[in-house]
């Protein structure tokens, strides 16, 4: 996913109208949080704005995860300083406000350091978000608000619906992180793990699939550690799946992201059992050396990586792969990266994701005193990158030929096309014929060509 995207209100009110400009920064649970913004804004009359400028509020909803992030924000602050003081010449006021992890991790700094930034708050208190405005607006002080309340965060989004008219959405369903992986500062930004009630997210995944959802994708940062109350007890993700499953409307479920540890034998048997859980897995492993997956605090070696790979492609043989990788992890020798290259010749990957360690404030391994020169850690992520594009080009081909279900999501840029994904994730360009099913149909498609980044195909027919 892109690193930043802009997301907008559409709400109509009699009097003139307030307009805010939300720049969402990292990870799908952070779109998803901006879309709840969204929502929580929309019943304040709050209406869109096509850029920050334009905007009486503006909302950077930030990730610390990637390289440099706090850096990033603190820059994109600058620029929206300018137009902040460019509005005020005009008489015209502009509120500025830090959302996310960085909120989160860096608090009263960003206070201190980011002059004139007025709201800042982190992932778990969003929903108090009309509070802040109304109290900065009675004392003209910042606000910072970096508290982990995340049941109440989300019994009080359950009441508001997420807007918008897309066909496939993202439902979080888990929170934050227990396993303390030594690179890694979700624990410290989004809090220990927590998981909704099983009635809140079939209840939104109702609302969703009354506004013409047809795909969710179940979020969280160790989504199959689920373990959401119902029934007086708790329900895995194998079972929220399957009730998910029954909501009328939902054809097609996803979850990401997953931990090795947490991939339990009935979430496996229900990749096996339930033609709406799609065939295909995120599932993380960040090096293939033992001795860098125990100093990374993994808690699992290659060998059972490797194994649960084989009992999930046993359940279901279609499912196709994707990972996470890290290279140049502290003290990682040449022979240890070999190692994880060796890993993904064996696993096959359809996709993944690859970085460059970058220390994170006040993790573990940003203390280590081994750390790798920046030209080693580039040069195995460049080789690291080649190796997984030759596989995903690969898996892509092997599609060649093949019928596949398809979710049609847009129109494509001629005429009678359409742009839809497969069961993989895939982007899927097809001609409809004149007449045919349009936005939000599920059609089969004969696979004819592949891209650089999306697949081509024949219409065959409708399938819902």
């Amino acid at each position: 996913m892109n690193d930043m995207s802009a997301i907008a209100l559409t709400a109509e009110t009699e009097t003139a109208q307030k307009k805010v400009f939300i720049r969402t920064y990292g990870c799908q649970m952070n779109v998803y949080d901006s879309t709840r913004m969204e929502a929580i804004l929309a019943g304040e009359g709050y209406a869109q704005a096509a850029a920050p400028e334009e905007a009486d509020l503006v909302i950077l909803n930030t990730c610390h995860i990637r390289e440099k992030a706090a850096e990033k924000v603190y820059s994109e602050l600058g620029k929206i300083r300018a137009m902040k003081r460019e509005r005020e010449g005009a008489g015209r006021d502009m509120v500025i406000a830090v959302a996310g992890c960085v909120a989160q991790a860096e608090g009263e700094e960003i206070a201190k350091r980011a002059k004139g930034v007025d709201l800042v708050f982190g992932p778990q208190t969003f929903h108090r978000l009309p509070e802040y405005l109304a109290r900065h607006r009675e004392t003209g002080r910042t606000v910072v608000e970096t508290e982990f309340p995340a049941e109440e965060k989300f019994k009080a989004l359950t009441a508001k619906a997420s807007p918008g008219t897309a066909v496939a959405a993202f439902l979080t369903v888990q929170e934050g992180c227990d396993k303390f992986c030594s690179f890694c500062v979700v624990p410290y930004t989004r809090g220990a793990e927590f998981s909704r009630p099983m009635a809140q997210v079939l209840a939104e995944a109702r609302g969703l699939a009354g506004r013409g959802v047809r795909e969710v994708t179940l979020l969280g940062q160790n989504v199959n550690a689920y373990r959401g109350e119902a029934d007086g007890g708790t329900a895995s993700l194998a079972r929220l799946v399957t009730e998910l499953s029954s909501v009328p409307g939902i054809e097609r479920i996803r979850y990401t992201t997953s931990h090795p540890r947490d991939m339990s034998d009935d979430l496996i048997a229900a990749h096996a059992e339930n033609q709406k859980l799609m065939p295909y897995l995120h599932l993380p492993v960040q090096a293939g050396s033992n001795r860098i997956l125990k100093a990374m605090n993994r808690g699992h070696t290659a060998e059972e990586y490797l194994d649960l790979l084989a009992k999930v492609r046993a359940a279901r043989p279609d499912i196709a792969i994707s990972g996470d990788f890290i290279v140049g992890f502290p003290g990682e020798t040449e022979a240890e990266f070999e190692e994880t290259m060796a890993l993904v010749r064996t696993v096959g990957y359809a996709s993944a994701f690859s970085f460059k360690y970058s220390p994170r404030p006040g993790t573990p391994a940003a203390e280590r005193p081994d750390q790798l020169p920046e030209d080693v850690k580039l040069d195995r992520l460049h080789r690291l990158q080649a190796l997984l594009l030759d596989q995903q080009q690969a898996f892509n081909r092997s599609c060649v030929g093949g019928t596949f279900p398809v979710l049609l999501e847009k129109p494509g840029r001629r005429d009678g096309q359409m742009i839809g994904r497969s069961p993989y994730l895939q982007s899927v360009h097809i001609e409809i014929p004149e007449g045919g099913p349009g936005f939000g149909a599920l059609v089969e498609c004969r696979i004819e060509g592949v891209g650089p980044n999306s697949l081509s195909g024949q219409y065959v027919r409708q399938t819902a």
